[in-house]
């Protein structure tokens, strides 16, 4: 069993998924394939805090004096694709007053397979929630004026940006590859007048050492929270 106090944050997206564990022997793994998830050994433990998370693009952000559950379907198909039969959930972000509302039907089964594999200390599960709650939640909690985060992966940029605690942009982008996905990131700053050359740039996603190269010729700061 793990050490007392250890945690397991899981992200998944179409096209696999990524962990980190903290605790006294923290572990972090690059972008796997679906496959490995029966080999391993980190999903056959339990932990006392477990996040799994769905990089889906279907997210809003609603100021939290204007939402009203009845119109949640109606705030989202405003700005995502979002059919019939897709399922909506919300959740609230107490960090900036708002609410996110969501859904998760991007057609994947595995962030599903993944929440009934790896369970808490109780032998409970946790519901799948996404990425854009985490990252907003994490958002709040870093420690720089320039507060700048984001995810990428499988043609999405998941970005948010804060000046201490006064959110800016929450957004997803299209973006084929990670040269859009920094176009879209610089785009954003510029938007906002903000100086890459003093800030730093968090990314939840693990990054490859050229993406890591990429950020660091412009930022003063590359992190992976």
């Amino acid at each position: 069993m793990p050490e007392t106090g250890s945690k397991i944050s899981v992200q998944v997206s179409l096209s696999g998924f990524s962990f980190r564990i903290t605790g006294e022997e923290p572990v972090s793994s690059p972008w796997l394939g679906a496959e490995k998830l029966f080999t391993a050994p980190e999903f056959r433990k339990a932990y006392d805090e477990v996040e799994i998370s769905l990089l889906t693009p279907k997210v809003a952000l609603v100021p939290e004096i204007f939402f009203n559950p009845s119109d949640a379907r109606a705030a989202l198909a405003e700005v995502a694709e979002i059919a019939d039969t897709d399922k909506i959930g919300t959740i609230a972000v107490p960090e900036y007053g708002a609410v996110l509302v969501y859904s998760n039907s991007i057609d994947e089964s595995l962030s599903r397979l993944i929440s009934q594999t790896v369970f808490l200390k109780d032998g409970s599960s946790v519901e799948v929630l996404p990425e854009m709650y985490y990252i907003l939640r994490d958002l709040a909690g870093i420690q720089e004026h320039n507060r700048i985060l984001a995810s990428y992966r499988d043609g999405y940029l998941f970005l948010a940006i804060a000046q201490d605690a006064e959110l800016k942009l929450c957004n997803v982008y299209e973006a084929v590859d990670f040269t859009t996905a920094e176009y879209f990131i610089f785009l954003a700053l510029k938007n906002f007048q903000l100086n890459p050359e003093v800030s730093s740039i968090s990314f939840r996603t693990p990054l490859t050492e050229d993406e890591r190269l990429s950020l660091y010729r412009y930022f003063k700061g590359v992190e992976e929270l």
